[in-house]
């Protein structure tokens, strides 16, 4: 027997799978970049934690091959619910004035 590829004894007949694997979107991803974009609109601080949580599991359950060309990866929805994190929490880092509630720079 031959160890060269091309030999043409070696060619097999191509066979199909019996069922082929129905592609399925990431619906945690998506759900994921929704609420992290819910956070970012509302500014809400205790939605933004769970939001982070989702992105953190939605990146470590990720399957590289399923991913489609063009769609929205789980490390995408980790940096939006990061930066939605940050966002929400910015503002207990500025320091207002208590009476007319603009930013204070000295």
């Amino acid at each position: 027997m031959s160890t060269d590829a091309r030999d043409a004894t070696r060619e097999t007949k191509l066979s199909l799978p019996k069922t082929w694997r129905a592609e399925s979107a990431d619906t945690v991803g998506s759900m994921g970049m929704f609420l992290a974009g819910l956070v970012l609109v509302s500014r809400n601080r205790y939605l933004a934690w769970p939001v982070v949580l989702l992105a953190i599991s939605s990146c470590m359950n990720q399957h590289p091959i399923r991913t489609k060309e063009g769609g929205s990866t789980p490390w995408t929805a980790l940096m939006t619910a990061t930066f939605a994190l940050l966002v929400s929490h910015a503002a207990m880092f500025t320091f207002t004035d208590p009476m007319t509630g603009a930013i204070k720079f000295s």
